[in-house]
């Protein structure tokens, strides 16, 4: 083995890190029951369906790709755009805490690294202060 692909080989990426689509699963079933159950996330679980099953697919299959795995939500529900696909929803700071209080909350139980935890949490903070950027304005 050369030295390049034994570094290749020690390299990992968030998504396998994150012990890939089983353990990416584990993430969004803990973080659904947080919405569930936090009084904190009650205004954001009224806006999803009572049935989360499709809501936990999309946000398994949307996570696999952006930690570096299979593109799976691109291939089953086309190209995504964050702050649109939430346009319909008034999305203001209260929201957007609920949000990453629900995924701290479901990382803080995961057998990931304190550093993969943190590194999660601070780049899912990213696209949720876009989503209330954008959806702030609308309502």
């Amino acid at each position: 083995m050369s030295v390049d692909e034994q570094a290749a080989s020690t390299q990992t990426t968030p998504y396998l890190a994150a012990g890939e689509l089983a353990g990416i699963t584990r993430l969004v079933d803990e973080f659904y029951v947080n919405m569930d159950t936090l009084p904190e996330a009650k205004t954001i679980r009224n806006m999803h369906p009572e049935d989360l099953t499709e809501s936990r697919k999309k946000l398994t299959y949307f996570l696999s790709g952006w930690l570096g795995g299979p593109r799976l939500f691109q291939e089953h529900y086309g190209p995504i755009s964050i702050p649109g696909a939430h346009k319909r929803f008034p999305i203001g700071y209260e929201e957007r805490d609920a949000w990453l209080l629900c995924m701290q909350r479901a990382l803080a139980v995961q057998p990931y690294s304190d550093e993969l935890k943190d590194y999660l949490l601070a780049a899912l903070s990213i696209p949720a202060e876009r989503v209330r950027e954008v959806n702030a304005g609308e309502f």
